[in-house]
């Protein structure tokens, strides 16, 4: 087995524990967008510690285990334009979608959820006209 498909379990193992032991201690869903958007909207006020650690444990852990694997190649373009445009469609997509693919795909899937499975559906329909868009047919990334 390539190691590439190793390393996506692993990932998604981790993503999954995440999510249970969260559901489990807070009582609610772990979806990324909604920690942040209740950061960034106020709505989350009362919980903004929780928040900010959950926040942090995502951005710092990548930087902790690199010493175990050191150079990762993530095939990410060095067109900042196409990443700026990208991270906008992705925020906006959660917002139409009520949240993302780790409250929707993880969780809501996890739970047998009929929204958070009509969302992710929609999410990888969205993604794979992305790729043909955006890769094979106008060369950008």
């Amino acid at each position: 087995m390539q190691m590439d498909w190793i390393w996506g379990l692993v990932g998604g193992l981790l993503i999954g524990t995440g999510g249970a032991v969260f559901l489990l201690i807070n009582g609610k869903i772990m979806g990324a967008s909604g920690l942040i958007g209740g950061l960034v909207d106020g709505s989350g006020r009362n919980t903004a510690a929780e928040r900010l650690w959950f926040l942090a444990g995502v951005a710092l852990m990548p930087l902790l285990l690199y010493p175990l694997y050191g150079e990762v190649d993530t095939h990410i373009t060095g067109n900042i334009g196409v990443l700026v445009a990208a991270g906008l469609l992705v925020g906006i997509g959660t917002r139409f979608a009520n949240g993302c693919t780790s409250g929707h795909g993880v969780c809501g899937i996890s739970r047998l959820n009929f929204r958070g499975i009509v969302a992710t559906v929609f999410y990888i329909l969205a993604g794979g006209l992305s790729v043909v868009l955006f890769r094979h047919i106008l060369g950008i990334i």
